[in-house]
């Protein structure tokens, strides 16, 4: 197997096709969108996980240039109280550190590593269909255009073209609460620097972190009904704010106040995901990142899961001797993890404490998955 097609050049499909590339294989990024800020707005953190898995593309430059580190936790009551304050993630190690960055910049810094690569990122190539045939899978384009490679990846996000071909039935749903979003430089967020304060509001909950050059960044999860599509779309920043502040106004945090102070900066959406068990394959079709299994935003860990995925595909198909056998590879080593998280992450959401049937591999175990040099399938079964 020589040439994969990537559908997609968000994160996770940027970062599948920078895995790829390491492992020798030809690929090309297709992406729907005109340009690379397909940004709705909203930040995320990578967690130490996920640094890790960029640190094994040799992409760390490219993503420590911008974002900021975060080194601990600090978590406050509705009375404003600080009830925890501790390290977080690997703070030893500049480049396995968390980060918080806006999803835009980092799906830029991605597509631009790729280009400096050499791997062909195509934008404004919006899929129409996908023909697997026995010996190659084609991609027919919305504009006429088609390609055709030996693996296809549908790195396309949470409402994936490409999950159609492979599981027609499968549709995300709500994960019991919709998140705001925002950033502003007109109040004083108080903490310690390169700290994520977490606050656990009667109303809502909030979290903040600060920019060295002072821009605070929030989130709030509130619990609900999904917010209809409508509202999501006309919604103003002061109908969100409006929405949102009678919440926070509850308690005596900062939060009512950074969100009072925050302008056009902000925005709203669901928290949605894929339900575990669905399928992930067909043929000479792959799905991976938020396409596969998107979780709910609760456990911050989005992102940094795309990543790990893109190592462990491109290692799965260098190790294993032919194709099948390296899909299977990877859905075995990967379907535990993400579900996982799943799991955990909905229900946080969702308030409710249903344990996961997923184990989640340690750290130490995580490590040697993504080390680029181990070989997966001797982690087939990892201790």
């Amino acid at each position: 197997m020589a040439r994969v097609l990537v559908i997609g050049g968000g994160i996770a499909g940027t970062a599948a096709a920078l895995a790829l590339h390491k492992a020798g294989f030809e690929t090309a990024v297709h992406e729907a969108h005109p340009d690379a800020a397909e940004d709705i707005g909203a930040f995320l953190t990578l967690a130490s996980n996920g640094m890790r898995a960029l640190a094994e593309l040799e992409a760390s430059a490219a993503v420590t240039a911008i974002g900021f580190p975060l080194t601990s936790l600090r978590v406050l009551d509705d009375t404003g109280t600080e009830r925890a304050h501790t390290p977080m993630g690997e703070t030893s190690d500049p480049h396995l550190r968390y980060r918080c960055l806006r999803r835009g910049h980092l799906n830029t810094a991605l597509q631009a590593e790729a280009t400096r690569r050499g791997i062909p990122v195509r934008h404004g190539a919006r899929l129409a269909s996908v023909e697997d045939g026995p010996g190659r899978v084609t991609a027919h384009f919305a504009d006429g255009t088609s390609a055709t490679g030996d693996l296809l990846i549908g790195a396309d996000g949470l409402n994936s073209a490409v999950r159609r071909s492979v599981s027609p039935s499968t549709r995300p749903f709500h994960a019991g609460q919709y998140v705001f979003y925002g950033y502003t430089r007109a109040a004083s967020a108080p903490g310690p620097d390169a700290s994520i304060t977490m606050v656990r509001g009667s109303g809502a909950a909030f979290g903040y972190a600060v920019s060295p050059d002072g821009e605070t960044y929030w989130f709030a999860r509130v619990s609900g009904d999904p917010l209809p599509a409508e509202e999501l779309e006309q919604g103003t920043p002061a109908d969100w704010r409006d929405r949102l502040l009678p919440l926070l106004r509850e308690d005596a945090t900062p939060a009512a106040d950074l969100v009072a102070a925050t302008g056009d900066d902000l925005m709203v959406t669901n928290a949605t995901e894929i339900p575990t068990g669905t399928p992930w394959r067909s043929g000479r079709i792959l799905l991976v990142g938020d396409a596969a299994h998107a979780a709910s935003p609760a456990t911050g860990q989005g992102a940094s899961m795309a990543l790990e995925d893109a190592v462990v595909l491109a290692k799965s198909l260098r190790d294993a001797p032919d194709t099948e056998s390296a899909l299977t590879l990877y859905e075995e080593l990967r379907r535990p993890r993400v579900e996982h998280n799943i799991t955990v992450s909905g229900n946080i959401s969702r308030g409710t404490h249903t344990p996961s049937a997923a184990s989640r591999p340690s750290d130490e175990d995580l490590a040697r998955l993504l080390e680029w040099g181990t070989d997966l399938r001797a982690e087939r079964h990892p201790h």
